[in-house]
């Protein structure tokens, strides 16, 4: 039964119904977004932009960021059954689906993500997904903008209403109508690191500024 219904979940008929419904319920929200355009002006000068976010707070980006699909982006997503429905409706949205995650497939799928990034310019990526722990930047996030000569641009989420799930990242989802916020954070410029020290040190600037936007 269960196999079954696992079938049914990452069917291309689910997953076209399941983003027409995510259209539809996004379209209820309304949408602010700060501080867009210092990264694009980057993106528009030739530079590299590697966006990222906390897992809890992705859904509320998915409708903004379908204006982003003429820029041809990709996006890691891991090889589990939750990551084939999210890469289904990824690349319904105009991103590139990139499968792998630090438990399964990630080395190959970061090499993919660091060629697509020096190709189109924009990526973005989950810095603690897809099973956290919740609020701990990976490392996979400095690598991939070491190595594709990207900056760094957190992103968050932010709702006057919302549900926060009982998952291991307390899910964030803006209830129907309510007024959700998209901000930019500052660019962030990383000089390769010289040693595993310096490395670590890089990932933990990076946390450090993110953690005052997880939703606790």
């Amino acid at each position: 039964m269960a196999k079954k219904i696992d079938i049914i979940l990452t069917s291309q008929p689910f997953i076209g119904f399941l983003y027409r419904f995510i259209r539809l319920y996004s379209a209820t929200l309304r949408l602010n977004v700060e501080n867009e355009s210092p990264w694009q002006d980057h993106l528009e000068q030739g530079g590299r932009v590697l966006l990222c976010a906390w897992h809890q707070q992705f859904f509320g980006a998915i409708r903004h960021f379908q204006n982003y699909r003429d820029l041809k982006p990709c996006l890691m997503i891991s090889k589990s059954k939750d990551g084939e429905i999210i890469a289904g409706v990824a690349l319904r949205s105009g991103w590139e689906p990139v499968r792998g995650s630090s438990s399964r497939g990630g080395r190959e799928a970061m090499k993919e993500i660091i060629n697509k990034l020096k190709e189109t310019g924009l990526a973005a990526h989950i810095v603690d997904g897809p099973q956290g722990p919740a609020g701990v930047v990976k490392n996979g996030l400095i690598a991939i903008a070491q190595y594709a000569d990207a900056v760094i641009v957190p992103f968050y989420v932010f709702a006057d209403r919302a549900w926060h799930f009982n998952s291991w990242d307390r899910f964030f989802l803006p209830k129907p109508f309510s007024r959700v916020t998209i901000r930019f954070d500052e660019l962030i410029h990383l000089a390769p690191a010289e040693d595993e020290t310096e490395f670590e040190a890089q990932r933990e600037s990076v946390q450090k500024k993110m953690l005052p936007h997880l939703h606790r």
